[in-house]
């Protein structure tokens, strides 16, 4: 983007809420149910049927408007969108327009610091509202070569819409608005925030002006948002295209605009004289929302722990590093994962040093948990190990009695075997030597066999200890503690220096 020109952005996201029956009758919200089974008269709009409201949509939507610091309504009511679409059988939406049930709340994010060595820059987004509404059907429009095809196993499936004030300035910006809107929604448990799957989507209006101006230039709006990757992509050609028109003279056109992802550009939907007019007015069947002091006090205590505060904790009572705090709070399933290990590490040594077991777990979960779930593209929930297994070998390995090359070794057997890291170590004979005893004679043998390396070492080339410790480490039968090797190995060479300046 030009320097002289800035982006306003501000976007829409449509958030499907993990309930197990829809907003407003009782089938269920499964995904991936064959077309046309979870559907009924109410979702499909027949004469006489009148919606009954979910209460859970109700509790998770104030999840997430205490999670964004948002103002809670006392009082909501729902409002009927009317517009005409075949996968919307009603003819209208039920949403809510005028009073909102959460308002007037932020997020922040975290930017990427400019410089080398500068701390990343966090920039709060303003909410201007949350609320709550149902979905529409589905149009699938390559299953036939001639027609349509509808499934209403969507409709009625709640959602939350989430609406930011034009506070964000680049397109960078918005992905990471994004990715932090998924997290807390996946750690408050009310959706799993896939965007694959349409449970996460995104409306964006974006506008240009010249930096220092303070009137708003023309928007558009861009629909079609449905991964971070197209969220950035599409605000990137729009912001081009825009200043474009303004720089040949032109004036941008208020319109939607959808994002074809293929050509990678944005096309006209729908100018503003051909947009909805929705004729919104309160819904008839159904009664205010009215959310008691009681209710509030209950939902926020049911609260957990958000990532931000997770975060610091890990900081501040850990004393891990700030890398280290982010990429474990980043999904609560692997926060909790890693909790719990240190937790289990923290009973197996409970005379250890806190700060060093939780550093020794945050290295085998960031490393050797995270990627497995990377290479098996699987969640928590899907991992094999259990925290208690994975703290046993943590405890090998902060007592040394394996290396961290026979740990990784043994943590990829524990994948598929389900013996305690102690056995698997044990049958891959991968337990360290700790026996000065047993070794003493087999470190002699091996300086006796190689007097010649020996004066070398002495003579001042002490790059021969490695050589040393790998005739040892190949002889002995076991795997003999690396750092014993190495001790026993100088004080022995050091002996044969002192020795030899005696004699003359």
């Amino acid at each position: 983007m030009r320097h002289d020109y800035e982006a306003v952005i501000g976007l829409e996201v449509h958030c499907q809420l993990l309930t197990a029956s829809k907003a407003f009758s009782p089938e269920s919200t499964q995904f991936g149910d064959p077309p046309n089974t979870n559907v009924d008269p109410i979702s499909l709009g027949h004469p006489g049927t009148l919606p009954v409201l979910n209460q859970q949509v109700v509790e998770y939507t104030i999840r997430m408007g205490l999670a964004t610091h948002c103002k809670i309504a006392e009082r909501s009511i729902f409002a009927r969108k009317h517009y005409f679409y075949p996968d919307l059988p009603k003819g209208y939406q039920i949403s809510q327009y005028e009073t909102p049930i959460c308002y007037d709340g932020w997020i922040e994010i975290e930017l990427e610091p400019e410089g080398d060595g500068q701390e990343p820059v966090r920039k709060r987004i303003g909410i201007i509202r949350i609320h709550m509404e149902e979905d529409a059907g589905k149009s699938l429009h390559d299953q036939d070569p001639y027609h349509t095809l509808l499934d209403f196993n969507r409709c009625g499936v709640p959602l939350i819409e989430i609406v930011s004030a034009p506070d964000i300035r680049s397109p960078r910006e918005a992905a990471l608005y994004m990715q932090k809107i998924r997290q807390i929604v996946r750690y408050l448990g009310i959706s799993d925030g896939n965007m694959e799957e349409g449970s996460l989507r995104c409306d964006a209006n974006v506008s240009v002006r010249r930096r220092g101006e303070a009137r708003l230039g023309t928007k558009t709006e861009i629909k079609n948002l449905n991964s971070f990757r197209n969220v950035e992509r599409a605000l990137e050609y729009e912001i081009r295209r825009q200043i474009a028109i303004l720089e040949q003279g032109g004036e941008v056109v208020q319109e939607t605009r959808l994002w074809d992802a293929v050509r990678q550009e944005t096309r006209p939907m729908r100018s503003k004289e051909e947009a909805h007019d929705y004729r919104y007015f309160p819904d008839p069947d159904l009664v205010p929302v009215v959310v008691t002091a009681d209710m509030l006090e209950r939902i926020r205590s049911q609260m957990p722990e958000m990532p931000e505060v997770r975060r610091r904790r890990f900081i501040e009572e850990l004393g891990l590093p700030a890398y280290d705090a982010g990429v474990l709070t980043e999904e609560r399933g692997v926060a909790d994962y890693y909790e719990a290990t240190l937790q289990a590490l923290a009973r197996l040594m409970p005379d250890g040093d806190r700060k060093v077991q939780a550093k020794a777990v945050s290295n085998f979960v960031m490393t050797e948990v995270l990627r497995v779930l990377n290479e098996r593209s699987i969640d928590m929930q899907a991992f094999p190990i259990e925290p208690e297994r994975l703290a046993k070998l943590v405890r090998l390995r902060l007592e040394d009695r394996v290396s961290s090359t026979g740990a990784q070794e043994i943590f990829n057997a524990m994948l598929t075997d389900q013996r305690s890291p102690e056995a698997i170590a044990e049958a891959h004979n991968l337990l360290q030597v700790s026996d000065e005893n047993a070794l003493i004679p087999v470190v002699e043998a091996v300086l006796a066999e190689h007097p010649d390396k020996v004066q070398t070492y002495l003579n001042g080339k002490t790059g021969l200890l490695g050589f040393f410790i790998g005739q040892v480490m190949r002889r002995f039968e076991g795997a003999p503690d690396p750092k014993l090797v190495r001790r026993l190995l100088e004080e022995r060479l050091e002996a044969a220096r002192a020795a030899g300046q005696e004699t003359k």
